[in-house]
């Protein structure tokens, strides 16, 4: 009964899990709704459950559904992974690298490694962008970027494929005038409710409603890293910023560290995320390398 289950069926399963509903899975894949829904029918009859309640507006996975939606994935990440991997054989030297690079990635790793891309790949056009949060995976999903270094979005999405490079040391720093320098021991939550968080907001609607290490109730948002870095160094209150980019403020004395009671800021992991089904090429490839060998100590 089996070897009717296609790759085109699974597919089409987890567009329509993905999306939400089957119009929009069609219109993901380019396809009529009727012909979304009569290959998910089909898939389960070949399959003998069913994978979806049509009920209400909106169809519900089952929970036979929501259990083979895994695998189905797997399998089909197999897929455009396998095709992925067999172009790469025959591909050449990319005609332009587009990266797109989390705010927070060490600029001294992203300097050093692109000096030496120029040397090696002088002909090969670069275009860099640096975003925050979902923006880095949204541009590469949108095709816009084919590489893409994340740090801040701690999960990768449908889509693509994630390759783990290294973790970056996170602070929480304030002014030195703050009420919150002069605290001795870990801060409390409540000594931090009475504070302002800066905090390093969205530019793409992947993470809308989503907050990651917000701990105050007062909370300026902002979409710019230079922006609040300033802000700290003006007392304007208090946030959690790479190690990398604060170090010569806290030498200096213009920044102050806290450690706060509970979860502390801790590391950033970055990772290298690029579309599913298709590889970084040689120029892409050897960048990667870079930022692994270039890593800050």
């Amino acid at each position: 009964m089996l070897d009717g289950v296609s790759l085109d069926h699974l597919r089409t399963f987890v567009a329509a899990a993905d999306q939400g509903s089957f119009s929009a899975a069609g219109r993901a894949l380019g396809r009529a709704q009727s012909v979304v829904s009569q290959s998910i029918a089909n898939l389960e009859a070949q399959l003998g459950v069913p994978l979806f309640e049509r009920v209400g507006r909106y169809p519900q996975l089952t929970p036979h559904g929501s259990n083979l939606l895994a695998d189905a994935r797997r399998l089909v990440n197999d897929a455009d992974g396998l095709k992925a991997k067999a172009r790469s054989f025959s591909a050449g030297l990319e005609p332009e690298l587009s990266i797109v690079v989390d705010v927070m990635f060490p600029q001294g790793c992203l300097t050093d490694a692109l000096a030496g891309f120029k040397k090696r790949f002088a002909s090969t056009p670069l275009r860099l962008h640096v975003e925050a949060l979902g923006a880095v995976a949204q541009m590469v999903l949108d095709g816009r970027c084919g590489l893409g270094i994340t740090g801040t979005l701690p999960f990768a999405p449908p889509g693509v494929t994630a390759e783990r490079l290294f973790s970056e040391k996170m602070v929480t720093v304030v002014a030195p005038g703050s009420p919150l320098a002069s605290s001795e021991g870990p801060t409390t939550l409540r000594e931090v409710l009475d504070e302002t968080q800066l905090v390093l907001t969205d530019r793409s609607s992947m993470t809308d409603g989503i907050d990651y290490g917000v701990q105050g109730k007062n909370i300026w948002r902002m979409a710019d890293l230079g922006a609040k870095h300033a802000f700290l160094r003006a007392g304007l209150g208090w946030g959690h910023m790479p190690h990398w980019l604060v170090a010569e403020d806290l030498a200096s004395g213009r920044l102050r560290s806290i450690e706060m009671e509970g979860p502390s800021a801790g590391l950033m992991p970055f990772q290298a995320i690029y579309p599913t089904d298709q590889l970084p090429g040689p120029a892409g490839r050897w960048l990667l390398g870079q930022f692994s060998t270039t890593r800050p100590a």
